[in-house]
């Protein structure tokens, strides 16, 4: 019998209620919390990992590491290569064009609704967070609905290819660009210093779906556990940062990340 049904606990078939139950308290002893996430989070979503088992990139192979060098060398040509790829869009575009947001995503734009979560960290380009309603974020990767100047980082929306090529700002006559970094490519300034200093502001983070091993985002996870402020983690497996985490999860984000939320939601005060 399920306990739900007579107003006790619901079943807990996969024993993460004591974790769950922790992540609530260390939550709600937070005064800045911020959140970190990476594929994890939107391959619930049906957006493609790329490392991993089943990974785009172990299937595939890796893009070239010079792929911003050729951006670089002739931008033109490269604006043209993306047009004929946009007309006859691979397996990770087409996911994404169809990608909505997950229970995990409301969960984390709920968080922030709530004021427990003071900003939220991602390393995907789906722009997943912004639909679900997340405000306070940074998108360290870039947002692939957004271009941006490579000269003075001003953001405009990408709904289809320029008709000039390569395109320029209005400001300032810089190159665009996809907002979505390259291989080979430095972060853009203006999102790495948000970046760190969200994660050296937190006494709290949460780790969503991320292995915690690509730089510069997972050195963000690691200064927060340098400064002593504990790790949440969701992800399905265990990883390199499992073993420091205060509360390591494994499993759905979409499945534990909602049952966090409507925990922590029956110990705060009612709404006037």
């Amino acid at each position: 019998m399920n306990n739900a049904a007579s107003g006790g606990e619901p079943t807990d078939p996969n024993g993460h209620l004591p974790d769950v139950q922790r992540a609530v308290e260390i939550l709600l002893a937070a005064h800045h919390c911020a959140a970190l996430t990476g594929a994890g989070i939107s391959a619930e979503s049906g957006v493609p990992t790329f490392r991993g088992k089943d990974g785009l990139w172990t299937k595939q192979g890796e893009p070239p590491p010079n792929q911003y060098r050729l951006f670089q060398d002739d931008p033109a040509a490269w604006w043209r290569r993306l047009q004929a790829r946009r007309e006859d869009p691979d397996e990770l575009a087409t996911a994404l064009a169809e990608a909505v947001p997950n229970d995990a995503h409301f969960a984390l734009a709920e968080l922030e609704r709530l004021g427990v979560l003071k900003h939220t960290i991602t390393q995907n380009v789906d722009g997943l967070h912004r639909l679900a309603g997340s405000a306070r974020l940074t998108e360290i990767h870039g947002n692939r609905a957004l271009l941006r100047c490579t000269r003075c980082n001003d953001r405009r929306p990408f709904d289809e290819i320029p008709e000039a090529l390569p395109p320029h700002c209005e400001r300032c006559h810089g190159l665009l660009k996809p907002d979505t970094v390259m291989f080979g490519e430095p972060i853009p300034r203006d999102t790495l210093v948000a970046a760190m200093a969200e994660a050296g502001r937190a006494d709290c983070m949460l780790l969503i779906g991320t292995t915690a091993l690509v730089s510069p985002a997972a050195d963000l996870a690691w200064e927060a556990y340098s400064r002593g402020a504990p790790l949440i983690e969701i992800n399905l497996d265990p990883t390199v940062i499992s073993d420091r985490c205060a509360v390591a999860i494994h499993g759905k984000a979409g499945e534990i990340l909602p049952r966090i939320v409507d925990r922590l939601k029956r110990r705060l005060p009612a709404a006037p």
